[in-house]
């Protein structure tokens, strides 16, 4: 399906909720430095009103991989329109993240969708608050990569969480709007459950969650963010442009569009563990973007880049 056309039914699918359609993003938007001096153009800098709330780059060492910390989050959470109590209760984010709850699906479902929400809410919160380890070279091996909006994959290879092969871009399926699956030109992949999340949300008593979400700054950015993870397969990584005019890049997940959407799933979820989300972004080393850029799949061996991230 043409990448417009789908954006347009989320924004349709949105406005028939009640909830906020906004309109598309346009290159027009942007400027030389990218939209309101961000750095970033559309569609990667989505809504203008939320991005100065986006992370920034990191000027200082020890703010790269940095979490955003409680306080901070409850306060964007606020000020991108969720209240923090209706978040998932302890049970429900229990249940949802283990695949129990009412519901018809096969084990086998439940189990993925659980399963893909997991890993995905540990990549997108890997800063020093949350490391993940891999097996590198025989070696168990820390990694801490969220400011850079990369990460490491569990065969050990360095990819945008936004790559088609990664659990970050598959769980997409899983929080998809049930009116989306409806389209019979869109299909999952086999064993991932389209609309998952809302449907469990619904049959769980987490109906306020859901609606709160829908309402929040989330469902403008995910029409953006949408946009920008189709608009540089498969390296999904962004170029930002600093204001002295040189140049920067940074993997897709540290887009002001995709971050905010991301924060906000995180956040209804467990706002403990959105507080684990980077609060800066950081530039690739030149190396690394250059070799993801010239890789056919938007991956290279962790084994080989590890060096330039120390």
């Amino acid at each position: 399906m043409n990448v417009n056309t789908l954006a347009r039914r989320m924004v349709a699918v949105a406005a028939a909720g009640a909830l906020v359609a906004v309109p598309l993003a346009t290159a027009s938007t942007a400027n030389a430095a990218g939209v309101l001096n961000s750095g970033f153009e559309q569609p990667f800098a989505g809504v203008k009103k939320y991005l100065p709330l986006a992370p920034k780059e990191a000027t200082l060492g020890r703010q790269v991989n940095m979490p955003l910390g409680q306080e901070k989050a409850d306060a964007l959470a606020a000020a991108f329109g969720f209240d923090k109590d209706k978040a998932f209760s302890d049970r429900q984010f229990r249940q949802f993240v283990t695949g129990r709850g009412k519901g018809r699906w096969t084990a086998a479902e439940r189990a993925k969708a659980a399963e893909l929400v997991d890993i995905s809410t540990s990549y997108l919160t890997n800063t020093t608050a949350n490391p993940i380890y891999r097996t590198i070279d025989g070696v168990r091996t820390e990694v801490v990569l969220g400011s850079y909006g990369l990460i490491v994959s569990k065969d050990g290879l360095l990819e945008s969480p936004a790559n088609p092969s990664s659990p970050v871009r598959q769980v997409n399926w899983v929080l998809a709007p049930e009116a989306i699956c409806q389209f019979p030109e869109i299909e999952p992949p086999p064993g991932i459950p389209c609309g998952y999340m809302g449907k469990w949300m619904r049959k769980n008593g987490a109906k306020d969650t859901l609606k709160e979400l829908y309402a929040s700054a989330y469902t403008a950015s995910a029409v953006y963010g949408y946009q920008s993870q189709t608009s540089s397969e498969p390296w999904e990584l962004v170029t930002n442009t600093r204001g002295d005019g040189s140049t920067a890049t940074v993997g897709m997940a540290m887009a002001p569009s995709i971050w905010i959407a991301n924060f906000l799933l995180i956040y209804s979820l467990n706002p403990r563990l959105a507080a684990n989300m980077p609060a800066k972004w950081a530039a690739l080393p030149d190396e690394v973007a250059e070799a993801l850029y010239a890789s056919e799949t938007g991956q290279v061996s962790y084994a080989d880049y590890q060096q330039y991230f120390k």
